[in-house]
This record gives C-alpha cells, sequence and structure tokens, in this order.
C-alpha cells in the first residue's frame, strides 16, 4: 500500500508541476501559429509585401514589426537594412531609440507610486518640486530678443495634468514658437540627444519657466514626463533608471532597454536615418552639439519624456502587461484598477485630434474606429524617429512598427496601412 501510495503521489506531483509549469509558460510572449488566434497566416502576408515595398522604394532603409494576438506572438519580422554602407540586415531584435514611447513607461512609473499613496493626482505638482510655485503664463513676447511679459496663472499645475499632457507646459524645438525660444534661451533640453545634463537640475529650472496657457485649458505637448520622471525620483529615493530597472524592467523581463546601452549591447543600436528636400532617405549624420548615437554615451540625463531605447519584443512585454491587466508572467506591477483609470478618457472635452488622451497614452474613439479599423479605447502613442505601437484590449491585440528615421514623409502613411493590415489578417 505504501509503494503504491508513493507511486501515485509522484505521479500526482509531477502532473502538478507541469500543469504549474505550462501556466508559466503561457504567461510570457512565445510564437504561435496564427490560425490557433484566429489569424489568416494567408493575410499575414499581405504585411511582408507592402513593408518591403517601403524597403524596396528606399523609402525607409528598414523596419521591424511584431503582432501580439491572445499574447501569443503571430508575427515578428525585420526588413531592408540596418546599415546601407555594410548591406547589413536589419535584424528584429535591433535596438531602437523609441523617444517618446518612454513617456508611457514615465507614467507607469508614477502610477506605481501612486498605488502606494505617495501622491493623488490632483495634488499640485509644487507640493513636491517647490520651483512650480505660483505658475506664470506668457502674456507678451517679443520675436526679436525673446523677452516675454507674463501673468499669474489661476491654478496651479497637478499631476494628473502632467499625466495628461494638459499642464501648459510646452517641448524645446517642436512646441510654441514662445517656448522653444525661451527654453533655448535656459538651456532647457528635449531630453533626446541631450545625455549630460541632470534631470534634478533641468526640472527645477523648467519650473520656473511661464506656461503658454491656462492649466488644464488645452492639450499641448510637452515636457511633462520629463517633470514626471522627476517626481519619480523625489518620491522614490531613487534615480529613474533605477527605478525602471528595479520596478518594471527586471519583474515583466524586458531585458534590452536603458536610458544608455551597456557595453555589450551597443553594436545592437539601429542606424538613423533622414531625408533630404526631395524626401530621399539619406544616412543621418551627426549636428553639432548632438550625436545620433546617443544612447552608446556614457550618459547621465534621464529623460522620461524621450530617453529610453528598446526593442519591439521589449515593449510588447510592455504593452501586453497592461492587456492583462497590469502584469506578466506572474509579476504584477499595476492593479487592473489602475490600467483602467490609465487607459480611459482623462481630458473630458478637450481631443487629440480624432482621440482622447488618458494617463499616458493615447485613446482611440468612435471617430478614430470610423477611420480606421481598431477598436474603441485601444491605446497607442509613437516616438519621433519612426516607432509606433497601439494595444487592444478588446481584441487583445498588441502591434509595433519601428523604423529609425526622421523625419519622414511616408510615416503617418506606414503607421495607418500597419493597423489596416493587421486587422485585416484578424477573421475570427
Amino acid at each position: 500500500m505504501l509503494r503504491i501510495f508513493s507511486v501515485t503521489h509522484w505521479k500526482t506531483t509531477v502532473f502538478l508541476f507541469l500543469i504549474s509549469a505550462q501556466l508559466v509558460l503561457a504567461q510570457q510572449l512565445a510564437e504561435a501559429t496564427a490560425e490557433s488566434v484566429g489569424i489568416s497566416s494567408e493575410r499575414l502576408k499581405r504585411i511582408d509585401k507592402v513593408l518591403q515595398e517601403y524597403v524596396d522604394k528606399q523609402q525607409v532603409a528598414g523596419s521591424v514589426a511584431i503582432i501580439v494576438k491572445n499574447g501569443k506572438i503571430v508575427y515578428y519580422k525585420g526588413f531592408g537594412s540596418d546599415d546601407w554602407d555594410t548591406k547589413a540586415p536589419l535584424k528584429k531584435d535591433a535596438i531602437f531609440r523609441i523617444a517618446s514611447q518612454t513617456k508611457a513607461i514615465t507614467s507607469t512609473a508614477a502610477m506605481i507610486l501612486f498605488e502606494e499613496g505617495k501622491f493623488l493626482l490632483d495634488d499640485p505638482v509644487s507640493k513636491y518640486i517647490s520651483s512650480f510655485k505660483n505658475p506664470q503664463i506668457i502674456d507678451k513676447f517679443n520675436e526679436k530678443d525673446s523677452s516675454y511679459t507674463t501673468k499669474p496663472a489661476k491654478n496651479e499645475i497637478t499631476i494628473r495634468q502632467l499625466l495628461t499632457h494638459t499642464s501648459g507646459i510646452s517641448y524645446p524645438s517642436i512646441g510654441s514658437k514662445e517656448a522653444v525660444a525661451i527654453y533655448a534661451k535656459n538651456d532647457i533640453p528635449s531630453g533626446i540627444g541631450t545625455p549630460n545634463y541632470k534631470l534634478s537640475e533641468v526640472i527645477t529650472k523648467l519650473g520656473k519657466m511661464p506656461l503658454v496657457h491656462e492649466p488644464g485649458e488645452r492639450w499641448t505637448y510637452g515636457l511633462n514626463s520629463d517633470v514626471l520622471g522627476y517626481l519619480v525620483e523625489i518620491l522614490s529615493g531613487k534615480s529613474l533608471n533605477d527605478f525602471f530597472k528595479e520596478r518594471i524592467f527586471e519583474p515583466l523581463g524586458m531585458k534590452d532597454t536603458y536610458f544608455y546601452l551597456p557595453e555589450n549591447k551597443k553594436n545592437r543600436l539601429a542606424k538613423l536615418y533622414t531625408q533630404d528636400k526631395e524626401g530621399k532617405t539619406i544616412k543621418a549624420e551627426n549636428k553639432p552639439g548632438f550625436n545620433n548615437d546617443y544612447p552608446n554615451e556614457n550618459g547621465t540625463f534621464y529623460a522620461g519624456g524621450a530617453g529610453l531605447t528598446s526593442t519591439a519584443y521589449d515593449y510588447a512585454i510592455f504593452l501586453q502587461s497592461f492587456v492583462n491587466g497590469g502584469q506578466y508572467n506572474g509579476k504584477r506591477i499595476l492593479s487592473p484598477a489602475t490600467v483602467h483609470l490609465m487607459t480611459q478618457n482623462q481630458i473630458g472635452d478637450l481631443n487629440v485630434g480624432k482621440n482622447k488622451f488618458g494617463l499616458g497614452f493615447s485613446i482611440a474613439t468612435e471617430k478614430e474606429a470610423a477611420r480606421i479599423p481598431v477598436s474603441v479605447g485601444a491605446f497607442d502613442w509613437g516616438g519621433i524617429f519612426g516607432t509606433t505601437y497601439w494595444a487592444d484590449p478588446k481584441d487583445k491585440i498588441v502591434a509595433l512598427l519601428m523604423t529609425q528615421k526622421y523625419p519622414s514623409s511616408v510615416w503617418g502613411e506606414m503607421q495607418d496601412k500597419f493597423k489596416v493590415l493587421v486587422y485585416q489578417a484578424v477573421v475570427e
């Protein structure tokens, strides 16, 4: 009897172990047949043709695309070349400058601290960063010498307004003409290609700069996520780099996402391209004060709005954690309630094109879903160097298209075509 019990017990233990292992494995992104999740492999081939055409016409040097459905990778390919000089192919595990795709990760870091009771969304930023106390708004601006007058804002900037880009903070380079001039005069960087600054110094100085409008009045893309990054540092007592690593990247298994690349991964940084006046794709050259390969430097500036590099696979993991309600591979970084909060309209009657905005993401509306076949509530964003992503909780889709070209006259078209091509392949 003892022997029979032992064998039975052993078999049960092994069975339970195998079931447990399968459940753990099922939580990781792994490749599967398209048909197993209701996608046509024959229709996916249309993506190959379209992305290759952009390469053949030299409209982009190369691209990487990944599609995840129901937690399974059904498409993951690289096209074209990484380096036109050496003819090296663009591999699917290439590391990209993801620029503004950093914002969603910084927003997530902030919301991790929100869940720990470190702040409330409608707290004034000045409660934690004193230089933001008593904000001023640009009243009159002199283009000749960048001088200006201000008037007091009626309200303080809140943390929610940082997360939704409604604070009135603008951007260097791509912001309003007033902000571009004022930020340049006061040496406020964009966070891209500026590795030698310090986040604490930049954000403290930014707090003293005038706003372009009353907080909460409009949606204005700006350095909001960079302020959030410094807030994370203050509330956590860690650098943004360390917080990302310890609370997001390591738990989720994001092994290729960094502000500045380690030595053994620098060779995987994709080459950067641009276009000439005729729209022809050419290699990007370094400019005074801007090194295209800034991720390979030993930087000290952790720009929460634009500083990260990553792979299509790593960022797909990050997005899958949201589709999963805040967890991935048995590791929870956010609660389902917080994920819901982040991915619903947080800007009321304001609009971002045809979309709304949540706490770190653009949110597709009925108007957007009528323009292109995404579900209402799908959330997305991208980066200035030609990277884009979206996650569709309703259809359980995560997709990314990555290039490295700025500016690019075909980028908007490529993004929309890629979305069409993904959804036309979903047949169940």
